[in-house]
C-alpha cells in the first residue's frame, strides 16, 4: 500500500475578496511540483463565493468538471443551451470534450455559496461535450457510501463520466466505520475529509484533510466525530 498525506493547511490559498479558494492541487497562482495532480485527479478546489459573484463564461476543453455545492446555491449556464442552479445534494459533471463555454455565480445576494470544484483527466479526448446535473437524498449517504459519478454507460447509480472513475459521499456518525474497495486494481482513491475528523487505513485526518491511496484492495473508514467525506477513486495511469 503507498500513501501520500495531503494537509489541509498546505494547500494553496488565494482570497480575492468575491472569492477565497482553496488548491489541493497546483491550479492558477499556486504550483508546487508536488501537488500537480492524483492519477487521473488533477485540480480539488475548495471554493466560497459571496453573494452574487461568480466566474463569466469561460472556456474549458477535454476536462471532466464535477461540481458539489456544499451550501448556498450556484447558477449555471454555457454554450450547450444549459441554464439553471444547483444547492446542497445535487451534483454537476461536464464532460468539456471538444471545448465548452460556461459561467458560474451565487444565485444568492445575501448568503456565500460554497462549493468543491473538480477536474478529473478524460478517459477519451476530444468527445461531444456533455451536461448532467442530478438530486441524491442526502439521507442515501448516512453511514453509507452513496455513488454520485461513475463510467459512462456503468450501473452503479452515479452520473456518468468520460473516465474510469467513482466518486462516492458518506455522512459518517461518530465511532461509525465503513470499508471500500477501490473499483479496479490500478486505480487509487483521494479521500478527502470534507467535515469531522476520521481515521482512513490508520492515518488520522481532520477537516479538509485527505489522503491517497493506492496500491490496495482495502480502506478502512473510521469516523471519530460526526464526519463528511468524498472519496474519488481514479486510474493512477492515464
Amino acid at each position: 500500500m503507498r500513501t501520500i498525506y495531503y494537509k489541509a493547511d498546505e494547500r494553496g490559498h488565494a482570497n480575492h475578496g468575491w472569492l477565497d479558494a482553496w488548491h489541493s492541487f497546483s491550479f492558477a497562482g499556486f504550483q508546487n511540483p508536488e501537488k500537480i495532480h492524483f492519477g487521473a485527479l488533477r485540480v480539488l478546489n475548495d471554493d466560497m463565493i459571496i453573494g452574487g459573484r461568480g466566474f463569466g463564461m469561460h472556456p474549458h476543453d477535454n476536462m471532466e468538471i464535477v461540481t458539489i455545492p456544499l451550501s448556498g446555491d450556484l447558477e449555471h449556464a454555457d454554450s450547450m443551451g444549459n441554464k439553471g442552479a444547483i444547492g446542497k445534494g445535487e451534483v454537476q459533471v461536464m464532460s468539456a470534450g471538444t471545448g465548452i463555454y460556461h459561467s458560474e455565480r451565487n444565485k444568492n445576494i445575501d448568503r456565500a455559496l460554497r462549493l468543491l470544484q473538480i477536474w478529473v483527466f478524460p478517459k477519451l479526448k476530444d468527445i461531444q461535450p456533455r451536461y448532467d446535473q442530478k438530486a441524491f437524498s442526502i439521507k442515501g449517504r448516512k453511514n453509507q457510501l452513496q455513488t454520485i459519478v461513475s463510467p459512462l454507460g456503468s450501473k452503479d447509480g452515479g452520473m456518468g463520466m468520460n473516465q474510469d472513475a467513482w466518486f462516492s459521499l458518506t455522512d459518517l456518525d461518530q465511532n461509525k466505520e465503513l470499508t471500500y474497495t477501490p473499483k479496479l486494481s490500478t486505480n487509487g482513491v483521494y479521500a478527502f475529509v470534507i467535515e469531522g475528523e476520521a481515521e482512513i487505513n490508520g492515518q488520522l485526518l481532520g477537516r479538509r484533510d485527505a489522503l491517497g491511496i493506492s496500491e490496495t484492495d482495502e480502506i478502512l473508514i473510521k469516523a471519530n466525530t460526526d464526519s463528511e467525506i468524498l472519496l474519488i477513486d481514479v486510474p493512477m495511469s492515464f
